[in-house]
């Protein structure tokens, strides 16, 4: 299969597992293209149980060692003990932080959460919505976080996303879990991505966060107890709108700078 040229690709997400479960299969896929891939976490730190599982999806994604944030998440204080919560920080300085890592990688696009919170609403994926909306703005700025690096401006920011028609069987399956199921309308998705060619990376990679397979109310303990042919239906599709600053037109098929 010839896969064609495909931009640099930084996805930044609230927990570990975000990256795979909403974005897994565009990674593995500018990953195959030979694009350099990377994920920033906003949650969690490197010494938490959490960070060896996000190690291993992002090896099998290709994108790359973790690049935490290191807040907590709002709902699990193990996350990162003694440090502030990602909803409780000041924002000034998540922008910053955030800001250092694109200046580093200097990605083409990036991709994050939608403003509603990826179907279940949660907190962290909202507040890390917002900064990155403002640190990517921020980052081609010199005269804004001088000492995070060369100012690097991405050409296209996405946000991934769930549309009312295409949430399908993943709607009941969180509904009947006790979790809300925030889909957006239609119109704002701007690219529907199908990534079934790497929907078998994608699956390993969320398999690789053990601790939320092994549960079952998370999405990925979920899908682990669904048969193989719904699961791969569920997971074959990722919806995202480009955003610059707002939904506007774009390639309908793909992820482009």
């Amino acid at each position: 299969m010839t896969i064609p040229s495909l931009p640099s690709l930084l996805g930044v997400f609230a927990h570990p597992d975000d990256e795979s479960l909403l974005a897994g299969g565009v990674l593995a896929q500018h990953h195959a293209a030979g694009a350099p891939t990377a994920v920033v976490t906003a949650t969690w730190t490197p010494t938490s149980r959490r960070a060896p599982e996000l190690a291993a999806a992002l090896a099998v994604l290709g994108a790359g060692p973790p690049r935490l944030l290191g807040y907590g998440d709002a709902r699990n204080p193990e996350s990162a003990p003694g440090e502030v919560r990602l909803v409780d920080a000041p924002l000034d300085e998540a922008v910053g932080r955030l800001v250092a890592h694109i200046r580093d990688l200097r990605p083409e696009v990036v991709v994050t959460h939608d403003a509603v919170g990826q179907l279940t609403g949660h907190p962290d994926h909202r507040r890390t919505h917002q900064i990155t909306l403002l640190a990517v703005e921020a980052a081609g700025l010199a005269h804004l976080y001088p000492e995070a690096g060369e100012p690097w401006q991405p050409r296209a920011l996405y946000a991934a996303t769930h549309s009312e028609s295409g949430v399908g069987r993943l709607g009941a399956l969180l509904e009947k879990a006790g979790k809300s199921v925030l889909a957006v309308p239609d119109t704002y998705v701007t690219t529907t991505v199908d990534v079934s060619p790497w929907a078998t990376t994608k699956w390993r990679a969320i398999l690789a966060h053990r601790g939320e397979v092994a549960r079952e109310r998370p999405l990925p303990g979920i899908l682990a107890r669904l048969p193989e042919t719904e699961r791969a239906k569920i997971i074959s599709t990722e919806f995202f709108t480009r955003l610059t600053p707002g939904p506007v037109p774009g390639d309908p098929h793909r992820l482009t700078a």
